[in-house]
């Protein structure tokens, strides 16, 4: 008895270990993108949009940008800071605001266009390819997408040696990109999708 459950143990161990092995190897592909800004966490900026709706009344509403100083002018109550806060956060200031003159406000703000975020929010194909760039983001682009953005690849390339590089918190995370198994092989297991920021570097092969 005391040999076969030795042998059990043995057995444990070693499915064990095999286990945390193949858990190594290499590093898993990047993690899918969000699907949008956060809108109710993002951070207002110069140049956005927004939209300002009050219930019952329409008279008080505009769609405006938020000007270089932070504000937005609302009606009947003038200025009122919206860059550096959410819209939540810009609709109860300006709710208490109106409470002054309209009886029990409901307030709606919503950002219509984030402008000042384009810059973050782009993708840029740097290195052995025919134009490099820096495209807008869109939900769903790919790799490949980027890459076609850019012209495609030189004759100089080392498509096999590419890699992705995205940000995460204060970390750069990389992951390799296998362009010539995308491009001639059809191989779409190393075309991830894109997120904000993302940038793609295509090295020269060595002559």
């Amino acid at each position: 008895m005391t040999r076969i459950f030795a042998i059990a143990f043995a057995i444990c161990i070693g499915l064990l270990l095999s286990s945390c092995a193949s858990s190594g190897g290499n590093a898993s592909p990047p993690p899918a993108p969000e699907s949008a800004i956060a809108v109710d966490a993002y951070q207002i900026g110069v140049d956005d949009i927004v939209q300002v709706s009050v219930w019952r009344n329409p008279e008080l509403g505009i769609t405006v940008p938020v000007r270089p100083d932070g504000m937005i002018s609302v009606p009947l109550i003038g200025d009122v800071a919206a860059a550096g806060h959410t819209p939540s956060e810009v609709g109860q200031s300006i709710q208490e605001k109106l409470a002054a003159y309209v009886r029990d406000p409901q307030v709606a703000v919503i950002l219509t266009e984030l402008r000042s975020h384009e810059y973050l929010s782009r993708i840029r194909v740097t290195g052995a390819v025919r134009q490099p760039v820096s495209i807008p983001y869109r939900p769903g682009m790919t790799v490949l997408d980027a890459v076609l953005a850019a012209g495609g690849l030189t004759e100089f390339a080392a498509p096999d040696r590419s890699s992705l590089y995205r940000k995460s918190g204060e970390a750069t995370q990389s992951y390799d990109v296998r362009l010539d198994r995308i491009l001639n092989r059809g191989d779409l297991s190393t075309n991830f999708t894109v997120a904000p920021g993302d940038v793609i570097t295509v090295p020269e092969r060595s002559l």
